[in-house]
C-alpha cells in the first residue's frame, strides 16, 4: 500500500515511474542484458520507497510492519483460518 499521506501528483508520478521501470526489467531480461536489468530493478526499488510500500514505515501507530509476509505467518492466522476459500480468493 502506498502512503495515503502522498498527495495525488506526486503519487501519480511516482506510478508513472515505476511502470516505467517495470517495463525496463522486462526490456532489459528480453534482451538479456543483466546490467540493464539490475539497474531497472534499482529504479523499481527506488520508487517503491518513494511511495511508501517499502523502506521504513510511514504511519506511526506503532503497528508492526507486514509487508511482503503472508497472514498465515502473521496474528492475522487465526482469522485468515477462520475465512471459507472463496472469501480468500481461491476456488
Amino acid at each position: 500500500m502506498a502512503n495515503p499521506t502522498l498527495d495525488e501528483a506526486e503519487r501519480a508520478e511516482l506510478v508513472g515511474r515505476l511502470m516505467q521501470a517495470r517495463r525496463a526489467v522486462r526490456d532489459a531480461r528480453k534482451a538479456a542484458d543483466t546490467d540493464a536489468e539490475a539497474m531497472a530493478h534499482r529504479a523499481v526499488e527506488e520508487v517503491k520507497q518513494a511511495l511508501g510500500e517499502r523502506g521504513p514505515v510511514w504511519w506511526g501507530d506503532g503497528s508492526p510492519d507486514l509487508n511482503r509476509h503472508m497472514a498465515k505467518n502473521t496474528f492475522y492466522a487465526a482469522w485468515l483460518a477462520k475465512l471459507s476459500h472463496s472469501d480468500r480468493g481461491e476456488m
